[in-house]
């Protein structure tokens, strides 16, 4: 059975590669969802899928890809939004790029 999570990561996460980073991770992990920028600067990320494949994001939300400095991952329980099933995309102000 799918959960889902979401996640606010903080640092030096904007402008680094980040969204992309974590698209193409939750895609190798076949996790469902979302990640976009948000105006604090942090970057949010929606998941769905299995708890130990929302683990292994969790841990590489913590490390990020070379060019960012993450000094925190925020977590929370969500509920599944069928919305995203199926898919898992970079959103950007005023919708989906």
């Amino acid at each position: 059975m799918d959960e889902a999570r979401r996640y606010r990561v903080s640092g030096m996460v904007q402008g680094v590669g980040f969204r992309f980073f974590v698209e193409r991770v939750a895609r190798k992990l076949s996790l469902d969802g979302y990640v976009k920028n948000l105006r604090d600067d942090r970057v949010e990320v929606f998941a769905m899928g299995p708890a130990p494949q929302l683990a292994e994001l969790k841990r590489r939300l913590e490390a990020g890809p070379p060019a960012a400095r993450v000094t925190g991952v925020e977590q929370e329980a969500a509920n599944v939004d069928e919305r995203y099933r199926g898919h898992f995309t970079v959103e950007f102000e005023g919708g989906l790029w």
